[in-house]
C-alpha cells in the first residue's frame, strides 16, 4: 500500500507540474480568441471566442497570406535539414573513421568553434554574402548548413560513430567496399537515430532564428513566418488577437515534427550519450 501511495503522490505531483508548465500555452490559446480589450481581463477563456482572429490573421492582407509565409519557411527548412544532415554525417564519418594528418588538431579546432559567439561572425558573413549578391535571398540562411551543419552536430555524430563496431567496416572492405561505400551502406543507415536528432534540432533552431532572417530578407514576398509576425507589430493599430493566433500556428510544425520523430529522437539522445 505504501508503494501505491507513493506512486499516486508522484503522479499527482507530475500532473500538477505539467499543468503549471502548460498554463502559458493555455493562456496563449485563450488570448488568441479574445478581442483586444479583453486581453486585460484575468480570464483564461473569452466569453465569446473570436474564431475570426484565425481566418483574418491568415489572410493578413489582400496580396499576401500566411500560406505563402509558411511555404517560404518550409522551403528554407527543407534545404537546411537536408544540408545539415548530409554534410554533418559526412564530416563526422571523416573524423570518426578515417585516419589523416592532424586529425586531432582539426577536430579540436572544430570544437573550439562551438565556443565562438555567433555575433562575432555576423559582420564578416554579411559582407561576404553581400559581395556575392546573396542578400535578400535564402542562400545566406541555407548555404552554411551545407558546410558541416555545425560543430555541435558533427561532435554528436562522431560520438555515435565511435560506438559502431569497426568489424563492420572490415567486413565491408573484404567484400570490396570503398571508403564511400562503407559510409553509404554501413555507417549512414546505422546513424538513423542520431540523424533524426540532428534534423529536429536543425529544423527548430533555424525556424526560430529570427535574427538571421531579419538580417538577410527584406522583400515581403520572401518573408518567413517570423518576419510576417513582426509585420503585425509594424501596423498602426496592432491586432493582438490575430497576432497571437498566427504565432500559435507558427509553433505547430515544430511540435508536429517532434511528435512524429519523438521515438528516434529519444533513442538518438540516449545512445549518443552512452557512447564514448
Amino acid at each position: 500500500m505504501k508503494a501505491l501511495h507513493r506512486r499516486t503522490l508522484r503522479h499527482l505531483l507530475l500532473a500538477a507540474f505539467s499543468l503549471l508548465m502548460l498554463y502559458p500555452v493555455l493562456w496563449w490559446a485563450g488570448a488568441s480568441l479574445k478581442k483586444t480589450e479583453e486581453l486585460r481581463l484575468p480570464t483564461l477563456w473569452p466569453a465569446t471566442p473570436m474564431w475570426e482572429n484565425y481566418s483574418e490573421g491568415w489572410r493578413f492582407s489582400g496580396e499576401y497570406t500566411f500560406a505563402r509565409f509558411f511555404g517560404n519557411t518550409l522551403l528554407m527548412e527543407a534545404g537546411n535539414v537536408i544540408g545539415g544532415v548530409l554534410t554533418a554525417a559526412l564530416v563526422a564519418y571523416g573524423f570518426g573513421r578515417l585516419n589523416f594528418k592532424l586529425r586531432g588538431l582539426w577536430f579540436s579546432i572544430m570544437l573550439l568553434t562551438m565556443m565562438l559567439p555567433g555575433q562575432v561572425t555576423v559582420v564578416p558573413q554579411y559582407i561576404l554574402f553581400n559581395h556575392f549578391g546573396f542578400v535578400d535571398s535564402y542562400v545566406p540562411l541555407v548555404l552554411p548548413h551545407f558546410f558541416g551543419g555545425g560543430a555541435f552536430f558533427i561532435f554528436l555524430l562522431v560520438q555515435f560513430i565511435r560506438g559502431i563496431p569497426r568489424d563492420l567496416d572490415e567486413a565491408a572492405k573484404i567484400d570490396g567496399a570503398s571508403v564511400y561505400g562503407i559510409f553509404l551502406r554501413i555507417i549512414f543507415p546505422l546513424l538513423k537515430p542520431a540523424l533524426v536528432t540532428v534534423a529536429i534540432f536543425t529544423f527548430i533552431w533555424s525556424w526560430d532564428d529570427f535574427f538571421a532572417q531579419v538580417l538577410y530578407i527584406s522583400s515581403i514576398d520572401k518573408f518567413t513566418v517570423g518576419l510576417a509576425l513582426r509585420m503585425f507589430i509594424d501596423q498602426f493599430e496592432i491586432q493582438w488577437g490575430q497576432l497571437l493566433a498566427m504565432s500559435l500556428l507558427s509553433i505547430v510544425p515544430s511540435v508536429v515534427i517532434f511528435l512524429l520523430a519523438q521515438k528516434h529522437f529519444v533513442e538518438g539522445i540516449a545512445t549518443t550519450g552512452l557512447k564514448g
